[in-house]
């Protein structure tokens, strides 16, 4: 039995991850620390507030004393770091908020497991830090994917915050024995996503007849992979029982944003054929109207500083922790599409609160 604290655990993919541990390993105990910023949604957790294995703490993960205080109340001998400003365009129009939670958050993070695991050179607990391949910047169509041995070349605020947070981690695990690990995922889509992303923020538009922003030509090529793909990588990583490792986890999905919006275009489309209570729940859905859903996307100027093309290398992941994706992308886009249309009040409550962002 292990005693998780898992950092941002209502956001994205750090909710999906506590679902799913908590689903394969029922015995162990989770700590979720979230600040509920604007990405952080406590109601996601909500299926899980009677089980007795799960906690939540809403705090900060700047604030040293706290994460002191729970690793010491709750013996926590894993963290699973996922706390971290994530979308680009805001990193872009406001680069602080990426700089003080990304890097000094992690900072504050790594420094209370040393304090409370290292003693006498021994690291009684394991600190696992998910990061994201733009730390690597970006790919002509001609380049091989990134690899682990790639040198890091961020091309925006987010990914240089990533990038700092990564080598932190790095330096904690040489300086000061920090037993640690890494992994550097691909783009991520699925459930509980927040709706200003891509892939959501397709889906709700035309669940409410908007249009669908594309950035540019829409052929900026990205790698995508299913969460609970990712959630299975990440427990392998740190089941591995190894430290000062690094993988990169894909989901051998190399696509274009086009490809990815005409994807979940023809998704939608084919579903409400299939299913007729869906025009009278979505009126202004564009099949609704009789039209295909491809006639709601319309091209905006591409933002500042956009890298062309990410590809991740899974080749090292695939040989040592046995990770394969299980889904072809258009059956994780089913998957996907089929939790928003259950979930639609979630969903709803965030695009209140949410600007309308283009794709990333």
């Amino acid at each position: 039995m292990a005693n998780l604290l898992v950092t941002g655990g209502a956001g994205f993919i750090g909710s999906n991850y506590v679902f799913y541990h908590l689903t394969n390993f029922p015995a162990d105990n989770v700590v979720v620390l979230d600040a509920l910023t604007y990405a952080g949604c406590r109601e996601t957790l909500d299926p899980l507030i009677d089980n007795p294995h799960f906690t939540f703490v809403k705090g900060d993960i700047l604030d040293e004393k706290l994460v002191v205080s729970l690793i010491e109340k709750y013996k926590i001998d894993v963290i699973v770091h996922f706390a971290a400003e994530s979308h680009v365009d805001r990193s872009i129009l406001g680069p602080d908020a990426f700089i003080k939670t990304n890097i000094e958050g992690t900072y504050c993070l790594l420094k209370a497991a040393y304090k409370m695991w290292v003693k006498d050179g021994v690291c009684h607990g394991h600190f696992h830090h998910i990061s994201t391949d733009e730390v690597f910047g970006t790919l002509s169509l001609t380049d091989p994917p990134f690899s682990e041995e790639n040198p890091y070349r961020p091309n925006s605020p987010y990914s240089a915050s990533k990038a700092s947070s990564d080598c932190l981690v790095r330096a904690f695990v040489h300086t000061y024995g920090l037993k640690a690990t890494i992994t550097n995922c691909s783009n991520n889509y699925g459930p509980r996503q927040f709706p200003e992303k891509l892939i959501p923020l397709v889906i709700t538009n035309l669940l409410t007849g908007k249009e669908v922003p594309v950035y540019g030509d829409g052929k900026q090529i990205r790698d995508w992979l299913f969460v609970d793909d990712h959630c299975r990588a990440i427990d392998a990583a740190i089941l591995s029982g190894q430290s000062d490792k690094t993988w990169n986890i894909g989901g051998r999905a190399e696509l274009t944003n086009l490809e990815v919006v005409n994807t979940v275009c023809e998704c939608i489309d084919e579903e409400f054929k299939e299913d007729s209570s869906l025009k009278d729940r979505y009126p202004s859905a564009y099949p609704a109207k009789g039209m295909s859903c491809k006639k709601a996307i319309v091209h905006v100027t591409d933002r500042p500083g956009h890298d062309r093309r990410y590809a991740i290398d899974p080749r090292k992941a695939e040989a040592e922790l046995n990770f394969k994706p299980s889904l072809t992308f258009k059956e994780g886009i089913k998957l996907t599409l089929l939790w928003y249309l259950n979930n639609d009040k979630w969903w709803r409550e965030l695009k209140k609160r949410t600007k309308d962002f283009s794709v990333r």
